[in-house]
Parts: structure tokens; C-alpha cells; sequence
């Protein structure tokens, strides 16, 4: 396959950055999205060019970090990947791809395609724990009853990676699946409870804190989330945040 790549290059959240035209040529429908862009990177290296700057890890669709935008969708066509999960197959011969970082004020860009995605530790730091009771008096986890369908239900909302593809997507840029699936990950099991009203408090406020846009119920977040988390998680969340807040009040 011969491609036209448009990819975005910036030398760091201060640069303007522009748009760049870099051809690739025989490429394989076999290779990885990822694969590709180390081709293309090679060839840069060879030239003396500056290489392109991304994120990329266990590329194995489990890390989230393979963040980017491509031809206007996060981790760009295909549902529930990410990007390192999508292949060459996915596009045609001669196909012009434009490939594009997170943008989101909450996610300044560090260089290219990489961008700081800290707001979203800072976020988990913030609540997205459970503290331990070492007391003397602990109770074994697995000797605690847990409905099945809360117990799935938290696994589905722990699936997710943190990849930002929600933010990403969002019009508002908001972290409100994310922050939800976080919450009702903790807030549906046994375990969490004891800390449930603190934590949906202290996340949502250091999601607000970070820059994150507020959700219209759009609903786009769910559409390109590699791993598909539920909406529900949001109006899960926004039941404990209001519940909290009469407490606290």
C-alpha cells in the first residue's frame, strides 16, 4: 500500500504546530497502525529528520497509551480498539490519513502526537482508592457476598484503560466517563463503601479542577471508548455525587 500521511507536529505545548505531509510506501494491510508510523519514522531517522513523537507501550490494546486521533476519530476507525489494535487493512491503496493528537486544554500537548495525560492520575489520586484497615480486625474479601450483578457491573466499568479516547472525542472535552467508571468501579462493591460519599466528591471537584469540559449527554465518549464503557456509569455517578452533596450539606 502507498499512503499520504497529514500528521500533526509540535514541538511542545507553546509551539504553534502544523500540519506535515510524509508519503509511506509499501506498507503492509498486515502491519499495526503503530507498525506503520515506525516505518515511517525509520525513513525519517535515516534522513536525519526529526522522528514523530507518540505515545506507545504494551501495544496490545491494554495500556490506553496509543493515544490519537485519526481521519477525525479517536483511535480512529473500528470500534472498541485502540490504536495499536488497528491494522493497515483498515484503509486503502493510496488513502490521504490524518492523524492528530487528544486535543483538550486538560491534555497539553508534550510533543507531535504525545500529549500530558497526568490530570487523569491526579484525578484517581484524588479518590480512586480504597483504604486498607490494618487494624487487626480485617475481613477476607472473598468471604464477602456480592450480588453477580453488581460484581459484573463493576468489572465492566474497571475495564477501562485511561486511554482519554472520551476526551478526546467529547465536544465539551469532558472526563465524565472516565471519572464515572472510576467511581462506580469502587462504589457498586462491598469494599468501597465505607469511603463512597468522599470519593465521588473529591473526583468530580479534581475533575473540575483539571480543566475538563462538562457532559451534554452526547454520547460520542461511549461510541469510540476502546472498551466500550456504559453511559449508565455517568447517571451512576450523578445519582452518589448528588446524594453526597446532601450529606455533606
Amino acid at each position: 500500500m502507498n499512503l499520504t500521511l497529514k500528521i500533526w507536529r509540535q514541538n511542545g505545548p507553546n509551539d504553534k504546530g502544523r500540519m506535515e505531509t510524509y508519503p509511506v510506501s509499501d506498507i503492509s494491510p498486515d502491519m499495526s497502525f503503530l507498525e506503520m508510523i515506525d516505518v515511517l519514522n525509520d525513513a525519517l531517522i535515516r534522513d536525519g529528520k526529526d522522528p514523530v513523537a507518540f505515545d506507545h507501550d504494551c501495544r496490545e490494546g491494554i495500556c490506553g497509551m496509543c493515544s490519537m486521533y485519526i481521519n477525525g476519530e479517536a483511535h480512529g476507525p473500528g470500534r472498541q480498539i485502540t490504536t495499536c489494535q488497528l491494522h493497515m487493512r483498515s484503509f486503502k491503496d493510496g488513502e490521504t490519513i490524518y492523524i492528530e493528537p487528544w486535543r483538550a486544554a486538560a491534555f497539553p500537548v508534550v510533543k507531535d502526537l504525545a500529549v500530558d495525560r497526568s490530570a487523569f492520575d491526579r484525578i484517581i489520586q484524588a479518590g480512586g482508592y480504597v483504604s486498607v484497615n490494618t487494624s487487626g480486625n480485617t475481613q477476607d474479601a472473598n468471604a464477602i457476598p456480592v450480588p453477580k450483578a453488581d460484581a459484573d457491573a463493576a468489572f465492566d466499568a474497571a475495564t477501562c484503560i485511561g486511554c482519554g479516547a472520551c476526551v478526546a472525542t467529547c465536544k465539551n472535552a469532558s472526563a465524565m466517563l472516565f471519572v464515572s467508571a472510576k467511581v462506580s468501579q469502587l462504589s457498586l462493591l462491598p469494599q468501597g463503601q465505607p469511603e463512597k460519599n468522599e470519593r465521588v466528591l473529591n473526583m468530580v471537584n479534581q475533575m473540575d479542577l483539571e480543566g475538563f469540559g462538562n457532559c451534554t449527554n452526547t454520547g460520542a465518549c461511549e461510541v469510540e471508548c476502546p472498551k466500550g464503557i456504559s453511559l449508565e456509569n455517568i447517571a451512576r455517578m450523578n445519582r452518589d455525587y448528588l446524594a453526597a452533596s446532601v450529606t455533606a450539606d
